[in-house]
């Protein structure tokens, strides 16, 4: 008589209160629009693997904050914006050979059960295992840089919950750019920051000497049109 498989227990990344409703998991999810919450595999269970099947089935970017898959909004101005900036990085760093620059596409472990994907990242050599490229999908890499494009789905619950992550993994320095206001934001921890107007510049400081990034420029850039 065949014997019958025992059935596979998924066991949860993180264990969600037996009292919770939907609300306390927006809550705790920064607020987000209830739509970039992913409900399979359902919130708790999911897992670096589901992060890199969506993404190479669907080749929708999800976030992963303690078992719960967040996908990741980038509009086509917010893309253009980044695209720009990782230009602009990386000349500045690869004349150098200062380290690595990612783009979205970039997806980072930073702390247990705590998947990112920053728009922009700059990576120093000093930061990666033995100054070698990491062969894991998705590495346990702390960058020095990260360069969030705020967009309209982004709340400010969400992008706090998401500064004092990259602080606590090691970050050095984040800057925040708002596209609605032209304006960014320069972090070099998540209580200490500095605005900077449309006419002002953003400076790699410590982390990348000498480079600066002119705010005007950048937008006069982005909203080029084509020569006809």
């Amino acid at each position: 008589m065949p014997t019958v498989p025992e059935p596979v227990l998924l066991r949860p990344q993180f264990a969600i209160p037996s009292d919770w409703r939907l609300d306390d998991l927006h809550q705790r999810l920064g607020e987000i629009p209830a739509e970039r919450i992913r409900l399979n595999p359902p919130p708790g269970y999911a897992t670096e693997d589901d992060v890199l099947r969506i993404h190479s089935q669907e080749g929708i970017l999800c976030e992963l904050d303690d078992g719960v898959l967040v996908e990741k909004p980038m509009v086509w101005y917010e893309a253009i914006l980044a695209g720009l900036i990782i230009h602009k990085i990386t000349s500045f760093t690869l004349a150098k050979n200062l380290g690595q620059v990612l783009s979205s596409d970039g997806i980072l472990k930073f702390l247990r059960g705590k998947v990112r994907i920053p728009d922009v990242c700059f990576i120093s050599w000093g930061r990666f295992p033995k100054e070698k490229l990491p062969r894991r999908p998705i590495p346990l890499l702390i960058p020095d840089l990260v360069v969030e494009i705020l967009s309209d789905t982004n709340t400010k619950t969400e992008m706090d919950h998401k500064l004092r992550l990259y602080f606590n993994a090691g970050v050095s320095l984040v800057w925040y750019v708002d596209p609605a206001t032209r304006t960014a934001t320069a972090y070099e921890s998540a209580d200490q920051s500095v605005l900077i107007p449309v006419d002002g510049g953003l400076n790699g400081g410590k982390i990348l000497p000498g480079f600066s990034l002119s705010l005007k420029q950048l937008f006069d850039e982005a909203d080029r049109q084509g020569p006809g």
